[in-house]
């Protein structure tokens, strides 16, 4: 597991599940405009983030984030057993609970739960399935979500009805965390902690947010789904058919750039596979990232 420190707090990547995937596609694709030739074309990218084929390497993990003074599980991947659309996320069964124990974690130790958006590969560990029921992964811990994101979320949810998508992510991910009385809806910019805030970065979902992490003069912050591959940086107009507004989202992607280029800031991207942190630095009228 990889680990980086950030002053006096660390955090601990906790894979899920990995996959190489062509980009391009179709506009609701992934990334429709990363094409493995156009892909090819930024060199930088190889070895860590693409495959000699131009397809792109990609990671669904959690990241432990251990400060002084709390055990902050941020996103929570795909999850277990859960009924989902196509095979990469339907009815897994991996050993997150058990790495999760290795990496000196467990699931009573957890004290929350952040989630940057509630789209499925982000909410799937807030549950577990026990005797037929979903109930709560980590039933000591506070589950903070974005108060927007919320009501978007459960707004979509019954819109459609429980079978649809949504409807069942938030059945099965997110109610049964309301329902115990975990949850804590929070504002965009909140703080969590001393050393952690969150920051508004909307686009891919209008209530998106990112993680700063700040600590004895460092700083690293966690993108959420600003970015999903770090081609974005050589690419930043390049936008996700995942994205609830492309053209939000390509603003917040240059502004997010923009602002932690040329620092020490330490970008950790949350589906970045390989080395998955480093940082930003100016190339021309982009981005490469450093690791």
């Amino acid at each position: 597991m990889l680990v980086w420190k950030v002053g006096d707090v660390s955090i601990t990547k906790l894979v899920e599940v990995e996959a190489a995937v062509p980009g391009g596609g179709s506009p609701g694709s992934m990334l429709p405009d990363a094409h493995p030739d156009a892909v090819r074309q930024i060199g930088w990218l190889a070895p860590h983030f693409v495959t000699p084929e131009g397809h792109l390497k990609l990671s669904v993990h959690a990241l432990l984030v251990r400060t002084p003074s709390l055990r902050l599980v941020v996103d929570t991947c795909i999850g277990n057993d859960k009924p989902r659309n196509g095979a990469l996320f339907d009815r897994l069964q991996t050993r997150f609970l058990q790495d999760l124990d290795a990496a000196g974690w467990t699931r009573d130790s957890v004290e929350a739960v952040l989630c940057t958006h509630l789209h499925v590969d982000h909410v799937g560990w807030n549950t577990m399935l026990v005797d037929g029921c979903w109930v709560p992964t980590f039933p000591r811990a506070r589950y903070y979500f974005g108060r927007r994101e919320f009501e978007d979320t459960e707004r979509d949810a019954r819109e459609r009805n429980v079978r649809s998508h949504d409807g069942a992510l938030f059945a099965d991910s997110i109610q049964p965390v309301v329902e115990a009385g975990l949850a804590t809806f929070v504002e965009m910019d909140a703080r969590l902690s001393p050393e952690i805030r969150l920051m508004p970065t909307p686009g891919h979902t209008s209530g998106h947010v990112s993680v700063v992490i700040e600590s004895r003069g460092a700083r690293a912050v966690i993108t959420g789904d600003l970015m999903h591959h770090p081609c974005q940086m050589a690419r930043p107009d390049w936008s996700s058919g995942f994205d609830s507004d492309q053209d939000g989202s390509r603003a917040t992607r240059h502004a997010f750039l923009g602002q932690f280029a040329d620092t020490p800031t330490l970008v950790i991207g949350t589906h970045f596979a390989g080395p998955t942190a480093g940082t930003v630095v100016r190339e021309g009228d982009a981005y490469r990232f450093v690791v």
